[in-house]
């Protein structure tokens, strides 16, 4: 009897420190800007099931994706609001998460900052880095984060492959790195009507694939190169595709080239096969990253290649909502040369600028950002 009862005191002393803790860590109040980008279902597909965030807040225009949303996953009809000014006024988020459009962006960190919610959109930053600088001035002003949330950011491998790369320098001197990033086509995928209205139009999304995938391998490199800026674009755009792709590109090469090494992004809407990838190559070997779990590699020329299997990863938050949750904690400093910082994405889109100016000039564009 006496050890039941040490039992259940202690059970109970538990369950109070949990209280407490709840108390003391209620979750981040999260709002959406959009719902008609499809990596919307990352967010909403267990959000019910979240302690960390809580959606508090939706905006969206469109009754028919409103519907959808709300018979697909339970979303409460009255947290849904028309416009992201009226959602902010009556939810009162700590931050947003943008799913509209690209260009769009802009305008979700207009009516945000002042309001001190900080942002982070899906990849890229912006459209244009018109539309990028206004944006980073709009965060100073009002002293929020701005994120980019990629896929790739959340791949166990893209962080080994970094430590044995960079960190570590086991391979030598970076000298090439090789990305492609890709899949059959937005349309061959089935991507949503609404997502298709704004991905394949040249204004709205500012290209086809050379942005929609182009954009990984921007930021990838950036991040490997510690946010050093190329010395020239060159950039091959075609459609493969006109039937199904008549405004936008299908098929991109991107040639990035430093003082000491290249890069060769390439990103597709043309390939049988879904692929996230990348290849590093140093002086004296090398490293590759298949996809988030499969890494090989090779420290030099007189020793045999390794493969891993890599599922370690290096915080807590495995995925971009928990993360985004701890910046806007303070849990977690955004450092300028991490994936996900305005740093970074600046350069990012600077880039896909230049890719674009070179296809459309037939020239190799000096990267000068001064």
């Amino acid at each position: 009897m006496k050890l039941r009862g040490i039992l259940l005191a202690t059970a109970s002393f538990i369950c109070v420190q949990l209280m407490i803790a709840q108390v003391d860590n209620p979750p981040v109040r999260i709002g959406v800007d959009g719902l008609s980008h499809d990596h919307i279902h990352g967010l909403l597909r267990k959000h019910n099931e979240r302690k960390d965030i809580s959606i508090v807040g939706v905006a969206e225009a469109n009754p028919e994706l409103v519907e959808k949303y709300v018979k697909m996953y339970g979303l409460d009809r009255g947290i849904i609001f028309p416009d992201l000014e009226t959602m902010i006024l009556k939810t009162k988020p700590e931050g947003v998460v943008a799913f509209n459009s690209i260009y769009d962006h802009l305008k979700t960190v207009e009516i945000c900052a002042p309001h001190g919610v900080h942002v982070m959109v899906e990849k890229p930053l912006a459209v244009n880095s018109k539309h990028a600088l206004k944006m980073a001035q709009l965060a100073k002003r009002h002293k929020i984060h701005i994120l980019t949330n990629y896929e790739t950011t959340w791949y166990p491998t893209h962080y080994k492959a970094y430590e044995i790369a960079v960190a570590t320098s086991q391979i030598g001197e970076i000298n090439k790195i090789v990305v492609h990033d890709g899949h059959k086509g937005p349309v061959e995928i089935g991507c949503s009507k609404e997502f298709l209205a704004w991905l394949t139009d040249p204004v709205l999304n500012g290209g086809g694939a050379v942005i929609d995938f182009g954009c990984y391998g921007a930021n990838l490199t950036t991040w490997l190169m510690k946010n050093e800026e190329p010395v020239s674009v060159t950039a091959i755009l075609q459609q493969i595709k006109p039937e199904v792709y008549p405004k936008v590109d299908d098929m991109a090469t991107i040639i990035l080239t430093y003082p000491h090494a290249q890069a060769i992004l390439q990103g597709s809407w043309n390939w049988p096969v879904d692929r996230k990838d990348i290849d590093i190559y140093g002086k004296a070997g090398y490293v590759r990253a298949f996809n988030d779990t499969n890494l090989e590699y090779r420290l030099k020329r007189e020793v045999p290649k390794e493969e891993l299997k890599v599922t370690e990863f290096p915080t807590e938050a495995r995925e971009p909502f928990g993360y985004f949750g701890h910046v806007i904690r303070g849990d977690w400093q955004v450092k300028p040369a991490d994936l996900s910082s305005l740093e970074n994405n600046l350069i990012v889109v600077k880039i896909l600028d230049a890719a674009r100016l070179s296809a459309k000039k037939g020239k190799t564009i000096t990267f000068n950002l001064k």
